[in-house]
């Protein structure tokens, strides 16, 4: 085992050791990060406005699969609200500054902030949007030609992440988590990736969606891209998506 991981694996041990802020009683970070007073929302149909499938789920989990190669097709801004809803939607706020949502999260503390990269979903400029999960909503952040030009560049599949009809980001606020877990927070970040890119993956599914997990991006000019310090806000994974071909 390589001793990075072994410092790792110490450093985020369970063990007694300082108290958390939850245990200190200090107040919570909120659930989401905050909105500009004066920004213009895009507020997203309620997903269930889509037809209703019936899915045999022992086939479902059979057929998943990583889809590289995507049609030109659009995503409707219906499928994309749905696809919002199964990976992060929120199903009630709690008093503790957690919230309950379609996907499981260590304390309910629910770290991630979604970030679009959009090329083709109807009714959507292209370009780099956060998705405002309490409201179910969109905060343009930036337009096509100018988000392409930063983050493009950040990935090793370019041209896939190119080609998607959008591409998921999901960005971690270390605040949320370490406010309940001290340093076993990091642990529990990335297992939260992991349960929200499946929702996608089986949600994409259903209605003939691909969508292939990206991990293999530059850090540091990513978080930067975004406007994340890398810090305390951080590039965590993402995943491509489009309709297939």
């Amino acid at each position: 085992m390589e001793e990075e991981i072994k410092r790792f694996l110490k450093a985020t041990d369970l063990k007694e050791g300082h108290p958390t802020e939850a245990e200190r009683q200090i107040p919570p970070p909120p659930p989401e990060s905050p909105v500009p007073q004066d920004a213009r929302v895009l507020r997203l149909p309620e997903p269930g406005l889509l037809p209703d499938k019936e899915v045999n789920f022992l086939e479902m989990i059979e057929m998943r699969a990583s889809v590289r190669e995507y049609s030109d097709k659009e995503l409707t801004l219906q499928e994309l609200s749905f696809l919002l809803w199964c990976t992060q939607g929120v199903k009630m706020a709690l008093e503790n500054g957690g919230t309950m949502r379609t996907v499981p999260s260590a304390g309910a503390r629910h770290a991630f902030e979604t970030y679009l990269l959009v090329h083709r979903v109807e009714g959507i400029p292209a370009g780099l949007y956060r998705f405002l999960a309490l409201g179910h909503a969109l905060l343009p952040i930036a337009n096509g030609e100018e988000a392409d030009e930063a983050l493009l560049p950040c990935f090793k599949a370019q041209n896939m992440v190119k080609n998607s009809a959008v591409t998921f980001l999901w960005c971690a606020d270390y605040r949320r988590m370490n406010h309940r877990f001290g340093p076993r927070s990091a642990r529990y970040i990335y297992l939260d990736a992991g349960h929200v890119c499946q929702n996608l993956y089986l949600a994409a599914y259903t209605h003939r969606m691909g969508v292939c997990a990206v991990g293999a991006f530059d850090d540091g000019p990513l978080n930067a891209a975004l406007g994340l310090d890398g810090e305390n806000d951080f590039a965590v994974y993402g995943a491509t998506v489009g309709k297939v071909i």
